[in-house]
């Protein structure tokens, strides 16, 4: 299947409805039910473009690619329209992203694993953690859009420990991916090794 048949399955088109979206909440984001509903719709995509592709084996590399970078314009286009209207701070920015603060490494170093045709993980997979983390981000910022600050601040803060527990347990994988007991078929090899 090329790259074109993969962009325009469902679970695809679901993830790059995402794109859309983030554009969207800036002329929404001094409505709350609006841009509240942006926000709901976004989250729906996440769940059902993960849900779908399993369902109905359609699960491939480009999803696997699109749907994180998807997740990610989302949330940069959410916070910018909030930090901007001062109801995000600056540390809760950082609050906010430290999942992806702690899966940047790893997603550079695997990189840099396959293009030097060394083990690596091939199919990743979000993770539980993952998912809990993003479901934290969510509510941060729907209490943000809110002008709820005490609960922002608490689910900023929670967001932050889920975040790092999320990035520790995709670097776990990983390491646990390399470790040489596993079978070859767990990982990514040299094109020749295959």
């Amino acid at each position: 299947m090329s790259v074109a048949a993969d962009l325009v399955r469902v679970p695809t088109l679901l993830s790059l409805s995402r794109v859309p979206l983030g554009v969207a909440f800036f002329g929404v984001v001094d409505r709350p039910a609006a841009a509240l509903a942006v926000i709901a719709l976004s989250a729906s995509t996440d769940v059902l473009d993960g849900w779908i592709a399993r369902r109905t084996r359609q699960v491939t590399v480009t999803g696997t690619i699109v749907d994180p970078l998807t997740d990610k314009w989302f949330v940069a286009c959410v916070i910018g329209a909030l930090v901007a209207r001062d109801r995000l701070p600056p540390l809760g920015v950082l609050l906010l992203l430290t999942r992806e603060l702690a899966e940047l490494p790893l997603a550079i170093r695997e990189w840099r694993r396959k293009k030097e045709h060394l083990r690596y993980v091939d199919k990743p997979m979000a993770l539980r953690a993952g998912k809990v983390a993003t479901g934290l981000q969510f509510a941060a910022i729907g209490a943000a859009v809110l002008g709820a600050t005490v609960a922002r601040d608490a689910l900023l803060v929670s967001t932050a420990v889920a975040g790092a527990l999320a990035g520790l347990a995709y670097w776990r994988r990983t390491l646990i991916v390399e470790a040489p007991e596993l079978p070859d078929d767990l990982h990514g090899a040299p094109p020749l090794a295959r």
